[in-house]
């Protein structure tokens, strides 16, 4: 069945009294259910409809019933009719002259006159008729080229003015204050008010062909050039594109959002909205129609037929039903503008939805995915068109797609790649609306759906990006999936969104320990490493500690460093757990001395003797990095226990670390003579010398390097090193304490280097000296001629003499001037810059 706009019905019939009956039909006029016919042998009929309804409450038939006519003379036809409501008024234009009637009784008014000499006429609304006083009416004088503007009254008519034109109208149209009117050749706009008008385009229709019709606010339709249906508002300008009609156009009207054209024997449909010609109605014999309020009335010589429009709500489901849903949807949206349904809302929606999957199944899934966002569509009515997606058996759909889901099943299986192609809008569309009001009410099955889509795409980063952060991803629908595919690490990040995060490190521990492959992670152990340290549940952290440290002592210890402030283990705990774990343990003390500022002996004592016991198990690299932290530990640490920690390597082979320790306690000398002796590292020996000396004076440092240098003078071996000793720190050595300990069996030529150079280092000394007294005593000298100038100067103290700072009067015989000549108190002389 065609989609039909408007309902057709045959209202009436004019009957034929005798075959000599030339009574035809010529023009109607119609309100509310009043209908008035004009005939060609000068006759008004009144008619009457009324409507019934069937037993269903559909409309039914129209009936009518004649009501009065009049005759107003023996001949010509009557051109035109106007109903003027406000009066009771009925305008007739017959025998070229306009006569008032009675709506209802047909009787002429009798105070009001015939207009004589009229060719057309038009009524037009005003601000006058709104205010119920009288309206406006507009004449085309059939003698002269002008055209006169009527105010009508219930019982008076009068020409308000007159607006010459250049050609005889032969058509016209009112709306409001502007009247849009056709010549033979051309079509013009004219206000009426000032007098105006404006050619608007040139046109060859015949008489016949000419149309002007008001379609209301202020737009008019025109039979253009090339048998265009023209669109113009009162401004001159065209708001919307023409319609394509046929040439041989009879009359139009209007019923928004349609226009309707008459031919002979065919009436056609077009809708403003697109342009677009909607129904075609035959009908044999038409002369001429007339817009209503809910349709149009066509007419042939003897016939009445009438078009209803049918509602809006009926017409979109006819288009939905012939799944002509843009037209649906762009109608729908056209019918709001002017005449708001109820249902607009909800019917908008399912509309919008249904423009949607027309879209999708031609593949247009960047529209489709807007006009379901549009349309507020259930997510779960995409899902359920896919094969074996995560769906609620509970879920009802509201939507007839069954047919076309199974489309997408066959096309799994023929064309992989155009499935593809589906899969990807899925996704698409699922994380369009996952956050939406719509989404988050099923959202189990859109982030389910989501995990099934992106394993069966194969995309790793969207999948788990989706699982490493809470979701509503169903336990039951998905882990069953991810173990299908081996996908194991995103099981685990499943799980721990989900809070089971002892399931979620034991299904990483599998990856790691090769009881399950997945290569989608490239490092599963420092995922789980980092997953424990940030893990406040501290029962699953224990019961996983020991095999991350049975695997990597130095990440694994990670577990415990790693934690936020808040979640931290109870140290001593940790030191016990860590005491099969000694690499592990080490790093743990560096964390609780260098991060935390522990000042606990017990820790520094600790982390010193692991230091120890490392050192004397391995011999490797790691040794000289674990050496270098033990010697700084014992430099620096000021709260281990020198003692403990002596007493575990006195007897080693640690002798700079035993240096350390004898120097920590004060016994340098011991400390020199092991490192001279017992190390035979002459370098260390000075370098103990500087380190131990930081900090400290000069004079501490050269007691260091003398008692070193005596412990080089005490054997026959080191004099080299006695003599590089003093060459190479000659500004340290006192000359004289140098000279009192060299052997006199040393000749002056051995150690004349370092004569020369403390000799020079002491005269220049002694020369600063003397420089500097020589500066103090001329600033000295300077003061003293600044006193006597200032003691020199006479002058003048009086009775009434204040003070410079306290503004007291000075009462005492002492008092203080300053440079400046200003007499203060002895007492106030702190607070003046003298």
């Amino acid at each position: 069945m065609a989609f039909s706009a408007f309902r057709q019905a045959h209202i009436y019939e004019k009957r034929a009294f005798s075959k000599e009956d030339k009574s035809c039909i010529q023009c109607l006029e119609c309100y509310d259910q009043n209908v008035y016919i004009g005939t060609k042998d000068a006759t008004v009929q009144h008619l009457i409809l009324t409507s019934s309804t069937n037993g269903d409450k559909s409309p039914g038939l129209t009936k009518i019933r004649e009501g009065r006519a009049r005759k107003l003379g023996s001949s010509n036809s009557v051109n035109q009719l106007r109903a003027v409501p406000l009066f009771n008024h009925l305008l007739v234009l017959w025998d070229r002259s306009v006569t008032a009637l009675n709506m209802f009784s047909l009787e002429p008014v009798p105070a009001l006159k015939k207009i004589q000499h009229v060719s057309l006429f038009e009524v037009c609304d005003s601000l006058l008729a709104s205010e119920g006083t009288c309206v406006q009416m507009v004449t085309s004088s059939s003698r002269r080229k002008v055209l006169r503007i009527h105010v009508v009254g219930v019982d008076r008519w009068e020409v308000v003015k007159e607006v010459s034109v250049l050609q005889d109208p032969v058509a016209l149209a009112v709306d409001g204050a502007t009247l849009c009117l056709a010549t033979s050749d051309r079509y013009l706009l004219c206000d009426i008010q000032i007098g105006s008008c404006e050619e608007l385009f040139p046109h060859n229709h015949s008489r016949q062909h000419v149309i002007v019709t008001s379609l209301g606010e202020g737009e008019f339709l025109l039979n253009g050039p090339e048998f265009l249906g023209m669109f113009v508002m009162k401004t001159g300008i065209c708001q919307r594109p023409p319609l394509q009609w046929p040439q041989e156009v009879l009359a139009a009207g209007a019923c928004f959002p349609y226009v309707l054209s008459l031919q002979p024997e065919l009436l056609s449909v077009y809708s403003m909205l697109d342009q677009q010609r909607k129904q075609t109605v035959s009908l044999t014999g038409a002369r001429g129609l007339l817009s209503t309020s809910d349709g149009v009335l066509v007419f042939t010589e003897r016939d009445i037929f009438s078009l209803s429009l049918v509602s809006f709500e009926e017409q979109i489901q006819a288009l939905v039903r012939h799944q002509r849903v843009e037209e649906a949807l762009l109608l729908l949206e056209g019918a709001q503008s002017r005449h708001p349904l109820d249902s607009y809302k909800e019917l908008q929606k399912a509309i919008t939805c249904l423009a949607g999957f027309a879209h999708f199944y031609q593949e247009g899934f960047s529209q489709a995915k807007d006009l379901f966002i549009k349309g507020e569509l259930d997510p779960r009515e995409i899902i359920r068109l896919y094969p074996d997606m995560c769906l609620s058996a509970d879920f009802q759909s509201h939507l007839d797609q069954i047919n076309k889901g199974r489309d997408l099943q066959v096309l799994k299986k023929e064309d992989r790649n155009k499935f593809h192609h589906y899969l990807a809008f899925l996704g698409d569309f699922l994380r369009a609306v996952r956050g939406t009001e719509r989404g988050l009410k099923c959202s189990k099955e859109v982030d389910s759906t989501l995990l099934r889509l992106y394993v069966e795409m194969n995309d790793d980063e969207k999948l788990q990006q989706l699982v490493a952060f809470p979701s509503k991803c169903s336990l039951d629908l998905c882990v069953p999936v991810l173990e299908q595919h081996h996908r194991f690490f995103s099981l685990g990040s499943l799980y721990e969104s989900h809070g089971l995060h002892t399931d979620a490190v034991k299904t990483w521990v599998k990856i790691t320990d090769g009881l399950c492959k997945d290569s989608s992670c490239s490092d599963v152990y420092g995922h789980i490493v980092a997953t424990l340290s940030q893990l406040r549940d501290k029962d699953t952290v224990w019961a996983f500690a020991d095999w991350t440290l049975q695997r990597n002592q130095e990440t694994g210890v990670q577990i415990f460093i790693k934690r936020p402030p808040d979640g931290q283990f109870e140290t001593q705990d940790v030191l016990t757990f860590l005491e099969t774990f000694p690499l592990a343990l080490i790093f743990y003390l560096e964390y609780l001395i260098h991060d935390l500022n522990s000042e606990e002996e017990s820790h520094h004592n600790r982390l010193a003797l692991a230091y120890v016991t490392q050192m004397l198990q391995k011999e490797d690299e790691r040794v000289r990095v674990t050496r270098g932290k033990l010697q700084q530990l014992l430099w620096e640490s000021k709260f281990y226990n020198i003692s403990t920690v002596y007493d575990r390597v006195k007897s080693t082979t640690l002798h700079p670390e035993k240096a350390i320790l004898l120097g920590r306690s004060g016994e340098h000398y011991q400390a020199l003579q092991m490192l001279v002796h017992e190390e035979k590292d002459l370098q260390a020996a000075e370098a103990y010398c500087c380190r131990a000396a930081q900090d400290k004076d000069s004079q501490f440092r050269e007691v260091l390097l003398l008692t070193l240098l005596q412990i080089y003078l005490s054997s026959k071996d080191l004099t080299g090193a006695a003599v590089d000793l003093l060459n190479s720190q000659p500004h340290v050595f006192a000359l004289e304490k140098v000279l009192q300990l060299l052997p006199e069996s040393w000749s002056v030529q051995l150690v004349s280097q370092f004569l020369v150079v403390s000799l020079r280092e002491t005269f220049h000394q002694r020369q600063m000296v003397r420089l500097q007294q020589a500066l103090a005593q001329a600033e000295l000298l300077r003061h003293k001629v600044t006193w006597m100038q200032v003691s020199k100067t006479k002058f003048r103290v009086d009775k009434q003499q204040k003070c410079r700072v306290c503004q007291g009067e000075l009462t005492e015989p002492h008092f203080v001037r300053n440079l400046r000549g200003e007499v203060v108190h002895i007492s106030c002389m702190g607070y003046s810059a003298l």
